[in-house]
């Protein structure tokens, strides 16, 4: 039984685990800045027909996720078009499903995009974060809309 409970659990781990498999040579889509340079702040997309988008923040990345025909060349019709949307979490590092993150906004921590919202895997470790960086709201990604992120970017 406990073998049977060890296979599951490690089979498991790998069907849900994310990498961001980025490299000192790989930019961000939008700001066109090297990743790797700050790890805390990395998103990607993956796409169904294998190509990897990354970003240099999570801003970034719904930046394209709300508006991917600013970037017709990549031929993105729809949400459709996206295999896996993942980003890096603040306090960990560790690349989790960003359907499934919450993001802090408001907060005083910028990133390379300048304002912009941290990903945590959990709304614990979100507020915590939220009330010693004094972020304003936790969201989860549903709640991270194209205005906000206009807002964030100075464009309203």
């Amino acid at each position: 039984m406990i073998k049977f409970i060890l296979a599951v659990f490690l089979v498991s781990s790998v069907l849900f685990s994310y990498e961001m498999n980025y490299d000192k040579n790989t930019d961000g889509l939008v700001r066109h800045l090297k990743v790797y340079e700050n790890p805390k702040w990395v998103a990607k997309i993956e796409l169904k027909n294998g190509e990897n988008l990354f970003f240099s923040s999570p801003k970034s990345m719904f930046e394209l996720y709300h508006r991917p025909g600013k970037w017709n060349y990549l031929n993105i019709k729809s949400e459709d078009d996206f295999k896996a949307i993942i980003v890096t979490d603040f306090s960990t590092l560790e690349p989790i499903n960003a359907k499934g993150a919450f993001f802090v906004y408001g907060s005083s921590e910028t990133s390379p995009a300048g304002d912009d919202l941290p990903a945590f895997d959990s709304y614990k470790a979100a507020t915590e974060f939220s009330t010693k960086y004094h972020g304003a709201r936790v969201l989860n990604f549903q709640e991270v809309s194209e205005g906000l992120i206009k807002l964030l970017n100075g464009s309203v």
